[in-house]
This record gives C-alpha cells, sequence and structure tokens, in this order.
C-alpha cells in the first residue's frame, strides 16, 4: 500500500485510491497544508469530508469523487480560495450541500453521477459558476432560476429525466457549452436561439421531432448533436388547422388589401389586434394570419452541410410555397426520406 502522501507535482496533494484505513490528512504538514492547491481524495471509500480538510487554507481544486459521500458538512466552508470541487460518482441529494456553500465563490462545480432529483437553490444562488454539471442524476426539470448564474459557460445536464428546456437559458450571456442529451426532451423553445454565444449543442437521444427555425440564428454554433432523435424525415402536411373567426377574417382582408384606416375610425383593441398580423412565408401568397395558420415541417440547410427540420407556418392548407413544394416532391420518394434520414443521423460534429 502507497504511503498517506503522495505529491504529483508543486502544489499537488494526491490521495486518490489510498483506502479509507490509510488516508491520514493530519500526518501533513502545516506547511504543506498551507501551500497545497490541490488535494485529490478519490476512491477512498469516504463517508463524511475529514474536519482536517479545513485546514487546507490555500484550496483550489478539492477531488472527493467516487466516495461513499451522502453529505457534505460545513468544514468546507472554511476553504475560502477553492474555485473547484469535484464531487462526482457519491450519493449526493438535494439535501446534502451545506446553505452557506454560495459563499465559496466556486467557478466549477461537478456533481455527475449522484442521486440529486432537483438542483438545489443554494447553487442557483452561484453567481461566479462558470462550469456546472448534473450528468447523470435523477433532475426532471430545469428551474427557471438557472438564469441566477450570469457567469455560467459550460451546463452539463445530460443522462437526466428532464422534459423540457426554460427558456430562461436563453438569459445566460456567456453560455458556450450545453449538453442536454439522453433525457426526455420533446422540443426546443425558439428562446435558445438568443444564446449567441453558443457553440456546441448535444440534444442527442432525446424525443426531438423538430427544431424551432430560429435556431438558424445560431452562428457561433460548431457543434451540434441530434442523433437518436425522432426528427421526421417526411414532410407533415396540414398538422393542425381550426377554421379562422370572423374576426381574423376581416383582419386578413383588411391587412392583406391594404385597406386603410386610423386610430380614431377603430376601437382600440382591434388596432392592436390588426398588429400582430404574421406575414406568410409564401412569397407567391401575400397573405397574413393572426391566431389561424397550419403548421408544416420543413428541412432547411444548415452551415451548408445538414438539414434540419424546422417549422413553418402557412396562412391556410392551400397555401403552398416554392419552397415545400421542392420539398414535398422530395419527400414523396422512398429513396430520398431514407438518404434524408441518413443526413440526419449525420448531424453530430461533437
Amino acid at each position: 500500500m502507497e504511503g498517506p502522501e503522495v505529491d504529483d507535482g508543486d502544489n499537488v496533494l494526491n490521495m486518490s485510491r489510498l483506502g479509507l484505513e490509510n488516508l491520514s490528512l493530519e500526518q501533513v504538514s502545516e506547511d504543506r497544508r498551507k501551500e497545497t492547491h490541490q488535494l485529490l481524495l478519490a476512491h477512498n471509500r469516504l463517508v463524511v469530508l475529514p474536519p482536517s480538510v479545513a485546514s487546507f487554507s490555500g484550496l483550489l481544486l478539492l477531488d472527493i469523487s467516487s466516495n461513499n459521500m451522502a453529505y457534505i458538512g460545513e468544514e468546507i466552508l472554511g476553504l475560502t480560495k477553492l474555485k473547484t470541487l469535484l464531487a462526482k460518482n457519491n450519493r449526493l441529494d438535494e439535501f446534502s450541500l451545506p446553505k452557506e456553500l454560495p459563499a465559496l465563490r466556486l467557478e466549477v462545480l461537478n456533481l455527475s453521477g449522484n442521486r440529486f432529483e432537483e438542483i438545489p437553490s443554494q447553487i442557483l444562488h452561484m453567481q461566479s459558476l462558470k462550469s456546472l454539471s448534473f450528468g447523470g442524476n435523477r433532475l426532471k426539470s430545469i428551474p427557471a432560476e438557472i438564469d441566477n448564474l450570469i457567469s455560467l459557460e459550460f451546463l452539463y445536464l445530460g443522462g437526466n429525466f428532464i422534459s423540457s428546456i426554460p427558456p430562461e437559458l436563453a438569459n445566460l450571456p456567456y453560455l458556450s457549452y450545453l449538453v442536454l442529451c439522453d433525457n426526455r426532451i420533446q422540443s426546443v423553445p425558439p428562446q435558445l436561439a438568443q444564446v449567441h454565444s453558443l457553440r456546441s449543442l448535444s440534444l442527442h437521444n432525446n424525443l426531438l421531432t423538430y427544431l424551432p427555425r430560429e435556431i438558424l440564428s445560431l452562428v457561433q454554433l460548431q457543434e451540434l448533436s441530434l442523433r437518436g432523435n425522432p426528427l421526421v424525415v417526411r414532410f407533415v402536411r396540414d398538422l393542425t388547422y381550426t377554421p379562422p373567426t370572423l374576426l381574423e377574417l376581416a383582419g386578413r382582408t383588411v391587412k392583406s388589401r391594404g385597406i386603410p384606416y386610423s386610430p380614431w375610425e377603430l376601437p382600440e383593441n382591434l388596432l392592436r389586434y390588426l398588429e400582430l398580423a404574421s406575414k406568410c412565408p409564401n412569397p407567391k401568397c401575400g397573405g397574413v394570419y393572426f391566431d389561424c395558420c397550419v403548421r408544416q415541417i420543413k428541412f432547411v440547410d444548415f452551415c451548408g452541410k445538414y438539414r434540419l427540420p424546422l417549422m413553418h407556418y402557412l396562412c391556410s392548407p392551400e397555401c403552398s410555397s416554392p419552397c415545400s413544394s421542392a420539398s414535398h416532391s422530395e419527400s414523396d420518394s422512398e429513396d430520398e426520406a431514407h438518404a434524408a434520414a441518413r443526413r440526419m443521423q449525420k448531424v453530430l460534429l461533437g
């Protein structure tokens, strides 16, 4: 068995895999404790954090991964310089962390491979976090308060039971890497396209059937993973269409024919309604719609290499744009449909 102190380099104290019976931080000299910047305690069958950890006053990184810890005590709060906490593969849950954890000013927090069913509220107040990992837990949702993490650049939530993406993710100004693979996500909110810093988006092995058209505005996106989703390869025609109301028919007539009106001629509620008109994307149509439209899915080239299924809106079932007509003829061929499916499976850049 190795000795209790294994030094892998300057300011690094590696005591991983020593075993609980040989792990003795008390034997480390006081000077050595002050000089240590990285303390590695993985694979030691720890049940609790050794109280002597608090004496490592200069610690920047603490690795307590792959132990048997069900909670992290307040001893960790004494590590006022700590920037990185790695606590993967333990038995931690949302009740396992001290309430004062935000006082640590952590930048990297990895809690993957634990038993969290929700993200603890104290973590949502850690505005210094740049990297947060909760992969392989039991999360069912992403709280809207995630947008409190204003410094976040890397968010890993793969391997959970998440069913939806909150639009509040769009409020993270520096988010560059978002991993949501191996969940139960059925749709992507169009607001996600507002994360202009996003470079990598992993959505493979979910329940996606289409992507919002706005996703094309992610000009910084370099990696996109969509494999293992039921993304459609044939176009869905006339998914839903409820006949327009008399109000909408009148509004369409006014807007499409350019009938002039002035603010003093119409009630205020009708003026607001007319301002909500959306133009039909078919250039040969020239029509508009308000609440009633036809949803279709069409494939659009992305980055010149891949074809993504995006939601497409038309003003009526009879309205067929040249783009959708060409796409229909392509999807009418089974060979082309299979070819499209193969192309979709290649949307894996990371």
